[in-house]
């Protein structure tokens, strides 16, 4: 870390010699960054959900930039909430399974931030479980299962140095299980994805799922009166979320479902209000951005490319390509899967089909989503179009390969299909060669469930992830 720190410390000294840190923060914006969990990116108005109430996102969104395409590095909160924090994929930051530390010499977004004078905190759920404390931020309030309130947050506000340019996270739990009640939803109107089964326990939980996406756009809107109160001059203000949704064929998933996130930003005086963006941009992303919107050099070696010319207006453009990884979680969910996207087509590689894929949804004896796996169970004894969704849920082929512009649910598998075999060609090397640059040693975490095996049920907090 410290090749990466010393030269912008110095600049700091020069400044310093100059007598300019008065001004320090003159051309530095402060950045704002609310974080929920769990929530995809079609799970809310502003991307076309009719039938969910997201008035806050709804008027971030005019107020400011709507990305389309904003993707994760990884469908799982540890996972993914470290590469934000280092600008690496798993492979290169050693958080692959949920629940892990990233590598004690990878480093960190608030130390960059530091030397260029800035504070750094985190509220709530910003990092996985405890591993707040091993990113450097100047304040960490709260533990991983996040703020229901922005109480602490306003106090902080109110007492801190404002002369200091900021940079705030704050992370709410919501809409992560276990959801509230129902806030006025009417299951029986609440359009569910082709992905699911329709069965009354499915629209009951979908329903508490919405009240819970309300809740953390509700804490939205706190935020930002509060940033808007005080936080004074220049600010950029973002929203996005870790992951998508705890259902079947999202989160620990590699379809858009799992990996595709709402990133809306406002940035008065910069951004154009309603403005919608195409460009594709990933987690890791974030790290090299705020560091140039800081005014500082990307540091060398990170995966990450800044988009800072997306949110100046100088680049409408980013990623050709986005790559996503899954390690597991604990032993309720043993499938290491790799994935490469382009703007239309996805390739995904389940690298041990050998193995049944399940998840908290159909494994934990806990309130994570059998409420309503039973009767998806249920009705499969009964239905084929529900028994194929069951299946398809536990057993996967080796490689997938989606049109998503034709398929954006990627409910059609074109692996197989002769007039695809130049394109799984092209795109298998791609994901080949992005693995070997990585180190990909494609580990197992934890004890695999194999085909034909009896899923049994595993108590929460029973399963570690271990490297098998």
């Amino acid at each position: 870390m410290t090749r990466f720190i010393r030269p912008l410390l110095s600049a700091l000294t020069c400044f310093t010699l100059l007598g300019a840190t008065s001004s320090f923060a003159a051309d530095k914006p402060n950045i704002v960054v609310f974080i929920s969990d769990d929530h995809g990116q079609l799970d809310s108005s502003v991307y076309g959900a009719g039938d969910v109430r997201t008035p806050n996102m709804d008027r971030l969104a005019a107020d400011g930039m709507t990305f389309t395409h904003a993707f994760v590095a990884s469908p799982a909160c540890g996972p993914s909430r470290t590469a934000l924090l280092t600008g690496l994929w798993s492979a290169r930051n050693g958080a692959e399974p949920n629940h892990k530390a990233k590598n004690p010499d990878v480093r960190s977004l608030p130390p960059l931030l530091h030397a260029l004078g800035y504070e750094v905190a985190a509220f709530g759920k910003v990092a996985h479980g405890n591993y707040a404390k091993d990113h450097g931020f100047d304040v960490v309030s709260g533990i991983q299962i996040g703020y229901s309130d922005t109480v602490e947050v306003a106090e902080y506000l109110k007492k801190r140095d404002a002369s200091k340019p900021l940079c705030l996270f704050y992370g709410t739990r919501h809409p992560h299980v276990p959801w509230g009640e129902n806030s006025g939803y009417d299951p029986a109107a609440i359009k569910l994805p082709p992905t699911h089964v329709d069965t009354a326990a499915t629209r009951e939980q979908r329903a508490r799922y919405y009240s819970d996406v309300t809740r953390a756009d509700a804490l939205l809107g706190e935020l930002r009166d509060l940033a808007k109160a005080h936080v004074p001059g220049d600010t950029l203000f973002i929203y996005t979320a870790d992951h998508g949704g705890q259902w079947p064929f999202a989160k620990w998933n590699l379809y858009d479902a799992g990996t595709r996130v709402p990133f809306l930003a406002s940035w008065p005086g910069r951004l154009k209000p309603g403005s919608t963006s195409d460009a594709m941009i990933c987690w890791p992303d974030l790290l090299p951005t705020f560091i140039e919107l800081a005014g500082g050099a990307t540091p060398a070696g990170i995966d990450g490319r800044s988009f800072a010319g997306v949110l100046r207006g100088t680049a409408t453009t980013h990623r050709d390509q986005v790559f996503t990884t899954h390690s597991g979680d604990g032993d309720f969910n043993v499938y290491p899967i790799r994935s490469v996207r382009t703007r239309d087509w996805k390739y995904i590689r389940n690298l041990h089909p050998e193995f049944q894929h399940h998840t908290h949804i159909s494994r934990s004896s806990g309130p994570s989503g059998r409420d309503y796996w039973g009767s998806w169970v249920e009705a499969a004894g009964q239905d084929s179009l529900a028994a194929a969704v069951v299946k398809r849920y536990s057993e996967r082929p080796a490689e997938e390969l989606y049109n998503l512009a034709t398929d954006p649910y990627e409910l059609h598998n074109l692996a197989a299909n002769p007039a695809q075999a130049e394109r799984l060609q092209l795109l298998r090397a791609d994901l080949d060669a992005w693995m070997k640059a990585q180190g990909d040693k494609q580990t197992v975490f934890g004890k695999p469930l194999l085909l034909g095996e009896t899923p049994t049920l595993i108590a929460p907090g029973a399963a570690k992830s271990k490297r098998k």
